[in-house]
């Protein structure tokens, strides 16, 4: 192999490990600028944030009983930053605009029901430094267990693949997509296509492919409903122009 052919695969693995640490949030870009438009966040599914904070949480602590390729660390640092940022409009903007009582739900409460649909920013903080907390504890205390570095692997990972879940349940149960970026979910689309063609040159352990498999999969589904909605709401415009 030549010189200018190193060169160009050298780039080419340049530009393939920037896109995986910065591609995660790039589909949050459009969302965070939708609800800005809307001023609202109730077509959004607080719960992705859940997901991704908990799996990558869960994935930095793996890395540090089982070393795994620098990006896919970076990107995990990135996402959870997203997410903070992410929750705090989606936070904001629900005690700008409440749709129901303003009873105050707060983390120290512990009330089951009232999980991860709290008053403030804080109470989220608190969940997340508390997860992080006794992740950590956990993490130092049996980093030397093939057995529990490979279960808290399986277990960021199998999280990581129900990422998507949270905004279809949104979906389906709120009978319409309005809110949900339609961009974002492409960018989900295409960025886990990418992530699960890049596991398999990669020779990345197969839990990572199994994750992408299923996000993929997810993400489909999802542009199903996103469909149906259009087509369901074509159809009752067009019997109420033949009505008049």
């Amino acid at each position: 192999m030549g010189v200018a052919d190193e060169m160009f695969m050298s780039l080419v693995e340049f530009l393939s490990a920037g896109f995986m640490i910065l591609g995660g949030a790039l589909p949050y870009i459009p969302q965070y600028l939708q609800m800005r438009q809307e001023n609202s966040s109730e077509g959004f599914s607080l719960k992705v944030c859940l997901v991704l904070l908990t799996a990558n949480i869960l994935r930095i602590a793996f890395w540090f009983g089982k070393f795994y390729e620098t990006p896919l660390l970076l990107q995990s640092i990135v996402i959870i930053f997203t997410m903070l940022f992410m929750l705090e409009v989606c936070v904001r903007l629900r005690k700008e605009h409440p749709l129901s009582s303003n009873t105050q739900k707060s983390f120290t409460d512990f009330e089951p029901g009232d999980f991860w649909n709290w008053s403030t920013y804080t109470d989220y903080l608190q969940c997340i430094l508390s997860m992080i907390v006794v992740i950590s504890f956990l993490t130092y205390a049996f980093v030397d267990s093939s057995a529990f570095v490979e279960s808290i692997g399986t277990l960021s990972l199998c999280t990581e693949s129900t990422l998507a879940l949270p905004q279809l349940f949104k979906n389906f149960s709120s009978g319409s997509t309005q809110g949900m970026s339609v961009k974002m979910v492409m960018l989900w689309f295409l960025g886990d296509s990418f992530k699960t063609l890049y596991f398999i040159i990669r020779a990345a352990p197969i839990q990572f492919l199994l994750c992408g498999s299923i996000q993929t999969l997810v993400d489909v589904l999802i542009f199903y409903q996103f469909f149906l909605t259009v087509i369901v709401s074509r159809n009752k415009a067009i019997k109420s122009v033949l009505k008049y």
